[in-house]
């Protein structure tokens, strides 16, 4: 019986196999949509990733009778160890057969390698962190990922599972549909007299004046997120690198500011699902492709809510209601009359509250994967 070899990637040859070994695992999957083989490489690389002055990481391949057969990364995020005091290291970037020995070595390779650098919690998948893609598909394989969400055969949790690996946290995505959250009442007479109450203005992104908005975006996103599970605050250069990266994709009267008076209470970042696009381009955005990001735009039917936040003193007034309305009636001017907004804490009740409110619909929820080392 042919033995696993586990190894690390150790050359840009080795780096281009762990990339491309999702196709293998994908072939046959109508609902996987390619990464861009450029932004792959960008964002697994130790010397440009703006992630990794603040976190180290290993890359393995699991090789058998000379066939790649899985990978997964071992990562130390020392911004999180410092944010949350919690002996907590992660592994990422998983893909394997379906074939639990191979699993279980890979799983031990990274548990090992966090095990050596002090650590005693694994935690995962991050890619490469929360602020990244972040969590396993549990449920809502019918439907390809939007913008920036993982996608992974079913499979996967139950290696996961039989490898000892219990529920750390679960996330939910949430269907809008225009038709269904515009006849929301609670959402109607509930964001009017929010608007009245606080006085509340919605500017949009001004492309002209990106670098002054990015960093009111920066303000509202450490500010607001602060509290939730999971996350560490973004540093400046990751936020400048997330932002440099979005920018041509950035949709202006999708990015939005909430403010009262001179002061911003909150923001709100939504994406076109260009994932409708990348679908086809099969990882390859040169030389031809990024055409189609111009030519194949108004066929884009989705948009996703990535990130959208009240900063502390001024939650719980419903000022998010506000958000939601502006986005749900300027993505319908745009054509868009479908959005995700994801991911959603299991036990964040106010938001999922909300969200129920406005008759959203929970369609997909991913797991975070946790075992002591």
């Amino acid at each position: 019986m042919a033995s696993i070899k586990i190894r690390t990637v150790q050359n840009k040859k080795d780096l281009m196999k762990f990339i491309k070994f999702q196709w293998e695992i994908y072939k046959d999957d109508k609902y996987w949509v390619p990464p861009l083989i450029m932004e792959r490489k960008k964002l697994l690389d130790k010397e440009k990733n703006p992630f990794f002055k603040h976190a180290e990481a290993e890359y393995f391949i699991a090789e058998k009778d000379g066939n790649l057969v899985g990978r997964i990364a071992a990562i130390k995020n020392d911004r999180h160890l410092k944010y949350h005091n919690d002996d907590t290291g992660f592994f990422g970037f998983f893909e394997c057969i379906n074939d639990q020995e191979i699993a279980n070595a890979l799983f031990d390779t990274a548990k090992s390698w966090l095990n050596q650098k002090g650590l005693k919690r694994m935690m995962g998948p991050a890619n490469p962190s929360s602020n990244d893609e972040w969590g396993m598909l549990l449920e809502g394989y019918d439907d390809s990922p939007r913008i920036l969400m993982t996608y992974n055969p079913k499979y996967y949790n139950v290696l996961c599972e039989n490898y000892g690996m219990k529920k750390a946290k679960d996330m939910y995505a949430w269907k809008l549909e225009h038709s269904k959250v515009a006849t929301s009442d609670k959402l109607n007479r509930g964001q009017e007299i929010v608007r009245k109450r606080y006085n509340i203005k919605v500017t949009q992104l001004d492309m002209k004046n990106f670098d002054r908005d990015i960093e009111k975006f920066k303000y509202v996103y450490n500010k607001a997120w602060a509290p939730n599970w999971g996350f560490v605050p973004m540093t400046e250069e990751e936020i400048d690198a997330m932002a440099k990266d979005l920018k041509p994709l950035a949709e202006p009267s999708l990015v939005l500011f909430g403010t009262i008076g001179d002061e911003l209470v909150g923001a709100a970042l939504v994406m076109l699902d260009y994932n409708q696009i990348f679908k086809n381009m099969n990882g390859r955005l040169f030389p031809f492709n990024f055409i189609k990001l111009f030519t194949q735009k108004k066929k884009i039917t989705w948009g996703r809510i990535l990130t959208l936040g009240i900063i502390p003193k001024y939650q719980k007034k419903g000022l998010d209601a506000v958000l939601y309305w502006e986005i749900l009636e300027r993505s319908h001017k745009l054509g868009i009359d479908r959005g995700e907004a994801s991911w959603v804490l299991e036990d964040n009740d106010m938001m999922n509250r909300g969200l129920e409110l406005m008759n959203a619909d929970k369609y997909k929820t991913y797991r975070i994967w946790e075992i002591n080392v």
